[in-house]
């Protein structure tokens, strides 16, 4: 059953350049830390090593475990959820192949994509500020778009893109249900001292 709770603060993972299991142990620590979800981005991988980090993931990371992109890696793996961008499958046939229960998320950064994400159980907004960490995310959309744009949606919105200690607390005032951080949280010397940090930023 979703939890809104799991979108607090969502680690989404930043590549294998120290194995599956120093990845694995960088999203426990974050979850250590704070982080109430882990979700699994590896863009240049096969699906054979997705399912593999995926099923490492869910057995020792102590959080929900989403899949970014891939439903048939999540199902494989035994995630919680996916999470699904404009260009993957559309959001109500993946509702038709999934079990009940499992959680559907939405990557939405225009109005028509967020009339798409209807069906989804949560939507991810952005790139609320400028990043780097991933090379399609497209402009950064502003705080204040972020707003409107969760708010249209009608489903509880995680910002993404460019969050950092810093800026945090004000995607929570403009209405985000939680914050998915990559380099902040993922690349971080500490990941479970960011973790700790972002939570502390937005007080939550």
């Amino acid at each position: 059953m979703f939890d809104p709770g799991w979108l607090t603060l969502m680690a989404i993972t930043d590549g294998l350049h120290d194995g599956i299991d120093g990845l694995v142990a960088r999203a426990t620590a974050a979850v250590r830390g704070g982080a109430t979800c882990v979700q699994l981005r590896l863009k240049h991988a096969d699906a054979r090593t997705l399912v593999e980090v995926g099923r490492t993931l869910v057995d020792r990371v102590g959080a929900p475990v989403l899949v970014n992109d891939r439903l048939d890696v999540a199902l494989a793996c035994g995630a919680a959820g996916v999470h699904l961008g404009a260009d993957d499958l559309p959001v109500h046939a993946a509702r038709r192949i999934a079990p009940q229960g499992f959680v559907i998320g939405a990557s939405v950064g225009e109005t028509s994509e967020a009339a798409q994400a209807a069906q989804a159980d949560y939507v991810g907004v952005g790139p609320v500020y400028a990043t780097s960490s991933k090379l399609d995310a497209g402009d950064a959309i502003g705080i204040e778009r972020f707003g409107e744009l969760a708010r249209l949606s009608g489903r509880p919105a995680v910002a993404i893109g460019g969050i950092t200690p810093e800026n945090a607390a004000a995607t929570v005032a403009a209405g985000a249900a939680g914050v998915a951080i990559i380099r902040s949280v993922m690349s971080a010397a500490s990941p479970e001292l960011a973790a700790r940090q972002i939570r502390l930023a937005i007080g939550r």
